[in-house]
């Protein structure tokens, strides 16, 4: 006995599934063709729902629809049967592509299913398909998956009519970008076949009244075309792309608006479908196109419209014109037109249309009138000719691009000025805005500064022009344009424009008011154009105490770049009265943010400021031995008193001593202080007997500074050190200054 493969239903399930196919066909015809209360339906459901029950004994089966057959949890029946082929003929034409069924379906369940399977095809797909219309039934024993059209490229490549029109509806949808690569493989094959491509033309070329547009239509094509076309380029097969040189072989067969919806997408559709269009219409040639002109005028029995729009577009050249519709006239006479014995006569007047296009067969009879009357009223004003160049010259600015913007930039001043209702002023407000944002990007600034001026009006209640019931509306205005696009704008054009342009924007950025100063400084924290920065560090400082008011809330920035723009702007703007919120950064965690506050604080220079940082050294916070290290980076003569102060009131113990010996150092570099030797020469002295290493290494770096000074004054400490001082201080000295003598 031979064993059954794995791969195949048993003989139990295979007559059950025969017997499901059997009764289910059976009930759909009855469904189809008697109304919901006859009794044949009740009868025929009933038998599916028995069978169904032995067909899910095991529990759920899924039953996979192939063209010509069912498959029950991937598996076939040990026999083909004629039942089988006919309900898969059917599920697949309504595009069931598979169908779950769970124990428990009753007839209500089968009888909403197979009411869905009496529908249309066409109908179905224009519900959105029979997965959506079987989800809206709320039905869950039988779970229903749709074919999508590319499990129909992976199984068949688009092999037939049904095929294709499933394909169609898809990219009619909006569906086309769904596909994996085997199915843009099968795509690629299917396309790349001449007849293939005709029927999938044919049936996006199909005239529906209730369909989409034509433009539509052209707009999935070309989607699928350029799928394809990057799939053939990803393969990096080389040389002509064969689905766009199929595409322009059977651009012969192009109704003259697909042609004209095709041609479009130059101008209107994506770059891509722009970039696609132009190579399709580069690779036809001259007999493609009159081929193309030829099978329009056969059809059509003369050149319409829309012909003679398409053949201008792909032939422009006038020189190319005549020798093309001698082609396409030998291309004509060999169809049925040919055979007339007017053709003669109907091509010429066809060719006349195509080589001078004119609208006058194509308009009603009184525009047509209206139309020659107003070409009869030009040449009548044109002979008469009584207006003056200057007159002329003027009506026609007073209607050109920039007068338009002008009257419309007037209108929404004027009623800005004259609205006095808050909920109606709110709405031009937000005109205005838009308006402002609009024309800062076109490099209107005066007309956008005119527009905020008068939003910024409004905040001034109590004062002469300033409406208090406004107030709320202008400042929300104004909080709208300096969260917006302004600043970015703003920043370009401050990198690219003239000195003399540069005002106009500082006007514009102060009308809107000290809202603009945050999103100012923290561009300026970013940006590395150095003539923006310069011009943005101006703009800023021209806010006053009301930008400096604006900069102190970005210390609290998350952004340490932003912490030390805000240092700098503080610095500027403030001087002396911005020490309380500089002083308070000295202890920020970012140690380029203490650097620059430092640098910030000793650059103001004045008592008050050394004061802060004195306070900071005395305090002995975290912070001191960074204070120390910046101010000796400085190299600043200016920090010479507090260099001082820091040998004269820090103890010189654990990592405090080679601050001690870095700031010696740095005092010997600096210009000439009488502190600075008064300081060294203390501290050449000093000392403690139980730290004679330490002691030692600070006394010599006192010498070495004092040396460096090379002042009468350093000379004269060192060499009372050598006549008289103590044997360590003689010590360090003569290690300063190997050459010196002690004197007897």
């Amino acid at each position: 006995m031979t064993a059954t493969p794995v791969d195949v239903l048993s003989a139990a399930q295979s007559t059950a599934l025969i017997d499901f196919a059997r009764a289910c066909k059976a009930a759909a015809g009855a469904v189809s063709l008697y109304p919901d209360t006859h009794p044949a339906i009740a009868s025929a459901l009933a038998r599916v729902t028995a069978v169904t029950s032995r067909l899910v004994t095991g529990g759920e089966v899924t039953l996979s629809v192939h063209p010509e057959t069912l498959l029950a949890d991937g598996r076939p029946p040990v026999r083909p049967d004629a039942a089988l082929e006919e309900l898969a003929e059917l599920l697949h034409d309504r595009l069931i592509g598979a169908m779950a069924i769970a124990p428990g379906t009753d007839a209500a369940d089968w009888h909403a299913l197979l009411h869905l399977v009496a529908r249309t095809r066409e109908d179905l797909l224009a519900a959105g398909g029979i997965a959506k219309a079987w989800a809206e039934t709320g039905r869950t024993l039988i779970r229903v998956r749709e074919i999508d059209y590319a499990e129909v490229l992976r199984e068949r490549g688009g092999g037939d009519a049904a095929e294709w029109d499933r394909i169609v509806a898809h990219c009619l949808r909006g569906d086309a970008t769904s596909l994996d690569e085997q199915a843009i493989a099968a795509l690629i094959s299917a396309l790349s076949d001449s007849e293939t491509f005709a029927d999938l033309l044919q049936r996006f070329q199909h005239e529906d009244a209730s369909g989409p547009s034509i433009g539509a239509r052209a707009a999935a094509l070309l989607k699928l075309l350029r799928i394809a076309a990057d799939g053939v380029d990803r393969g990096g097969g080389g040389g002509a792309n064969p689905v766009i040189a199929t595409a322009a072989r059977s651009a012969i067969r192009f109704t003259p608006e697909m042609m004209l919806a095709i041609v479009a997408h130059r101008r209107v559709g994506t770059p891509e479908d722009a970039a696609l269009v132009e190579q399709l219409i580069d690779d036809m040639t001259d007999e493609s196109i009159a081929t193309f002109v030829a099978a329009s005028v056969a059809a059509e029995r003369g050149a319409t419209e829309r012909l003679a729009q398409a053949f201008q577009v792909l032939v422009p050249e006038a020189e190319r014109q005549p020798p093309l519709l001698d082609l396409a006239h030998d291309e004509a006479a060999h169809t049925a037109l040919g055979r007339d014995r007017h053709f003669e006569d109907l091509w010429q007047s066809a060719a006349s249309m195509l080589l001078s296009y004119s609208d006058a067969n194509f308009v009603s009879a009184e525009y047509g009138r209206e139309l020659t009357a107003a070409r009869s009223h030009a040449v009548e004003v044109e002979r008469v000719a009584d207006d003056p160049p200057e007159r002329v010259a003027s009506w026609l600015a007073s209607v050109d691009e920039a007068a338009v913007r002008q009257l419309d930039l007037d209108l929404v001043l004027d009623l800005l000025r004259l609205e006095p209702d808050p909920a109606e002023w709110q709405v031009l407000a937000n005109i205005a805005v838009e308006a402002i944002e609009r024309r800062t990007v076109i490099g209107d600034t005066a007309g956008a500064h005119r527009l905020a001026a008068v939003l910024a009006a409004d905040l001034a209640a109590g004062t002469d022009g300033g409406r208090p019931q406004l107030r709320g509306a202008a400042r929300e205005a104004l909080e709208r344009l300096a969260a917006g696009p302004v600043v970015r704008h703003v920043v370009l054009s401050l990198r690219t424009i003239e000195e003399a342009e540069v005002p106009a924007i500082v006007a514009l950025c102060h009308t809107i008011g000290p809202a603009l100063v945050r999103p100012l400084a923290e561009a300026l924290a970013v940006e590395e154009n150095t003539r923006a920065i310069r011009r943005l560090r101006e703009l800023l400082l021209g806010y006053g105490a009301d930008g400096r008011h604006s900069v102190e809330q970005l210390k609290a920035s998350s952004n340490p770049s932003v912490r030390r723009t805000a240092i700098d702007l503080l610095r500027v703007f403030g001087g002396h009265e911005a020490l309380p919120e500089l002083a308070s950064m000295l202890d920020d965690p970012e140690p380029q943010v203490q650097r620059e506050s430092i640098r910030a604080i000793v650059q103001i220079g004045t008592p008050q400021a050394y004061a802060v940082l004195e306070r900071t050294l005395v305090a002995a916070s975290a912070s001191r031995a960074t204070v120390v290290q910046e101010l000796i980076s400085l190299r600043d003569d200016k920090t010479i008193p507090l260099l001082c102060y820091v040998l004269n009131h820090t103890p010189p113990r654990r990592e405090m001593a080679q601050v001690h010996a870095d700031v010696m150092d740095a005092l010997g570099g600096l210009s000439v202080h009488p502190e600075s030797t008064r300081t060294l020469r203390r501290v050449l002295y000093a000392g403690q007997w139980w730290a004679p290493f330490r002691t030692g290494s600070l006394r010599h770096a006192a010498a070495l500074a004092l040396r460096r000074l090379d002042t009468p004054e350093a000379r004269a400490v060192l060499d009372e050190a050598i006549a008289g001082g103590r044997r360590g201080v003689r010590n360090a000295v003569r290690r300063a200054m190997p050459n010196a003598r002690t004197t007897p």
